[in-house]
């Protein structure tokens, strides 16, 4: 199969590396990917500079080849689909990550790691974002090697492409890894904001501390805190149908 490969993170991180790594041996891959940190890009687009590219031949020796471009996740991916590939070469999937940090609930809005399996998603491929908690004790390869496994059962009901958000959790339950499929929770953040005074100008440096308050037992969040590996299908249509047949009426 072929496989393009997209993070967040950055073409040089770790969790990019260990899933090209992992899913070379049976996959033909290449990399699109960012050549600085773009995580919280969202879906972000640049329009008002050129984008630099270059040849990024670090895994050659691997057999995996790729682009390096100074862009978001996804200038990233439409920057390869649209100007780089040629037709006959055309990726059957896309795999955004693995991210270092999770992707849950709310975040799944500001992820870069979803916006590039998004856009791939809206090229009409078959599309994945995964993420490992950051505080896990998991290292990317070991968490590379679960999901290539796991690979051809998230592949193989779907008649139609689908766009999936996968995250592994801080503690894997024991035994074997479980992927669970669950919906999108709730992610909220305290102290979102910390204030700075330099130089007699004002900054503001955004972190905080997760607040996830209530869950239900089928969302991402939940089955994470279980141990779990969350699968959840995630679409693009944001069109309110109830509120639209209640003003059509």
């Amino acid at each position: 199969m072929r496989i393009l490969l997209v993070n967040d993170d950055g073409i040089e991180a770790e969790g990019i590396r260990a899933l090209a790594e992992e899913l070379a041996g049976e996959h033909e891959i290449v990399l699109a990917a960012p050549a600085q940190q773009q995580s919280g890009m969202a879906h972000a687009l640049t329009v008002h500079r050129d984008l630099e590219v270059a040849s990024y031949e670090a895994l050659a020796d691997k057999g995996i080849h790729g682009w390096k471009i100074d862009g978001t996740p996804t200038d990233c991916v439409k920057v390869y689909l649209e100007a780089l590939c040629e037709k006959d070469n055309w990726p059957e999937l896309v795999i955004s990550g693995i991210n270092h940090g999770a992707n849950l609930g709310s975040d799944v809005l500001y992820s870069g790691t979803v916006g590039g399996a998004m856009e791939g998603f809206m090229h009409g491929i078959f599309s994945i974002a995964v993420s490992l908690d950051f505080f896990s004790k998991m290292p990317f390869s070991e968490a590379a090697a679960i999901f290539a496994k796991q690979l051809p059962k998230l592949l193989e009901n779907e008649t139609e492409p689908a766009f999936l958000n996968v995250n592994f959790p801080q503690t894997m339950a024991k035994g074997e890894p479980r992927f669970v499929y669950g919906t999108v929770g709730h992610r909220d953040y305290l102290n979102a904001f910390e204030r700075i005074e330099r130089d007699g100008k004002l900054f503001f440096h955004v972190g905080g501390e997760i607040y996830d308050g209530y869950n239900s037992m089928d969302s991402d969040i939940s089955i994470c805190n279980h141990g779990w590996v969350a699968v959840t299908p995630l679409m693009i249509d944001m069109t309110d149908y109830e509120a639209l047949k209640k003003y059509q009426e």
